[in-house]
């Protein structure tokens, strides 16, 4: 529609302006010329034809087609034109009249063939009008000069107008071949093609959605690969328990002469195949929740009590296994969360150095306040973490040692739990060897400012 306009534009306002600037050019031409006239009969007190005509014999070329001279009546003295002279006939034109009104009067007119000027001028005598000179112009050369302009206007508009919709042509089909590509890869992607990528190049806006498109196609196969393997791990975890339940309840129903004791044996086993079954179902809800960012409201939690009594409840099985538990915390270490995620993260990384340290280990936790933070490490001197498996043990169901995982009762997903709810709080986790050997687990939370902890 731009394009239109400014073409509709191009072939008009030229074509105005030329024409305005030959009307005006004929105004000036021809009042020179009737002037001209007029000078040469001023000192005449009255026109006739014998005067005139004696006043005007030496008339050279005026540049106009045609000279009129008439008296007062408008009666017609002088005529420039050969044949069909006009002499003694009265000029009935609307120029003659406004000037033997005394009045100069000019008209020009384009009838796409020739421009056609009419002037006239009255001729004054002392203050009298004494008649009137009136002259006639068609021009066919500057028509033709017009005509030729307004041809290459037209050339010049259709030239532009046929690379406008030659380049018209080309553009959409490009933005239309990109949206198609775009469109294919978003209906591949929601029929589940996660691993579909459009391929839409170049730096426009269209390539630009079709990059964000791709990474968002990128986070989905990552989400969707996660998913899965959570799925089949979850299975995996919760069929093993299963498995073993019905092994040992097949065993009992189908053993006539087992001894009381076996059967006690048999059903203690049982016993923590549910136990382990419960904690797997038990985690698995609560990283349910994390997924789903239903997160208790948070208020300011002094973090020495919640350890203290963590510390206490994982004590009996620091003793069980010889294991020294230590901890240490400031009073100012007070966060903003919920007092069970709290519990949570100290209970998980606690008992999971317990669970991973041998005879005569120790485990120690402190809770610090450093650069407007909470500070909470838990370090062992157990087994350690290899260096390769570090970026993975948050991951969930991942063990550095399955078997013995799932000896000392870990349902591999304490770590991710603890992760999870430490970053959904504003935090961050790492893991480190701690030098004699080990490991060491840091958390940092945001501390609570101007908060009472609860």
């Amino acid at each position: 529609m731009i394009i239109l306009a400014v073409l509709a534009l191009l072939n008009s306002y030229p074509l105005l302006v030329s024409q305005n600037l030959v009307f005006r050019s004929k105004q000036s031409s021809m009042s020179g010329s009737v002037k001209l006239i007029e000078s040469s009969l001023s000192g005449l007190a009255e026109l006739t034809e014998e005067n005139v005509g004696q006043a005007l014999s030496g008339l050279r070329e005026t540049g106009v087609s045609r000279i009129l001279v008439t008296d007062t009546a408008g009666r017609i003295l002088y005529d420039t034109r050969e044949t069909g002279n006009a002499r003694g006939l009265y000029a009935f034109y609307t120029e003659v009249a406004q000037a033997l009104a005394g009045n100069d009067a000019f008209y020009c007119r384009y009838d796409s063939e020739a421009f056609i000027s009419r002037s006239a001028v009255p001729v004054v005598y002392r203050s009298r009008t004494v008649g009137a000179i009136y002259a006639y112009e068609y021009d066919t050369e500057q028509a033709r000069l017009l005509q030729s302009f307004q041809k290459n206007l037209q050339a010049i508009s259709a030239l532009v107008g046929a690379l406008v919709l030659l380049l018209s042509v080309i553009l959409s089909r490009l933005f239309t071949r990109q949206i198609s590509d775009l469109l294919q890869a978003i209906r591949s992607v929601r029929e589940g093609a996660y691993s579909h990528r459009a391929n839409v190049r170049g730096g426009d806006e269209i390539a630009q959605i079709a990059a964000e498109f791709n990474s968002l196609t990128d986070r989905l196969q990552t989400t969707e690969n996660a998913r899965r393997r959570f799925v089949s791990d979850a299975s995996h975890e919760l069929k093993t328990p299963l498995a073993g339940i019905r092994l040992l309840t097949d065993s009992i129903l189908q053993t006539e002469d087992m001894d009381d004791s076996t059967v006690r044996e048999f059903v203690s086993d049982i016993g923590q195949e549910a136990e382990r079954l419960s904690r797997i179902t038990e985690d698995l809800l609560r990283l349910t929740r994390l997924d789903s960012g239903a997160l208790e409201r948070a208020e300011a939690v002094n973090v020495g009590p919640v350890l203290e009594r963590v510390v206490r409840m994982l004590g009996l099985v620091a003793r069980e296994k010889e294991v020294s538990l230590s901890w240490e915390a400031d009073g100012s270490a007070v966060v903003m969360a919920a007092g069970d995620d709290i519990h949570q993260i100290l209970y998980n990384l606690i008992e999971n150095g317990i669970k991973y340290s041998g005879r005569a280990g120790f485990v120690h936790a402190q809770a610090r306040v450093e650069e407007q933070a909470v500070v909470i490490r838990v370090e062992d001197n157990g087994i350690g973490i290899p260096a390769e498996d570090r970026d993975q043990i948050f991951d969930r169901f991942y063990r550095v040692d399955k078997m013995r995982s799932r000896q000392v009762g870990g349902t591999g997903l304490g770590l991710a739990i603890v992760r999870d709810t430490v970053v959904r709080r504003g935090g961050t986790i790492s893991v480190e060897e701690r030098t004699g050997g080990g490991t060491v687990f840091t958390v940092r939370l945001p501390l609570a400012e101007g908060g009472e902890a609860s």
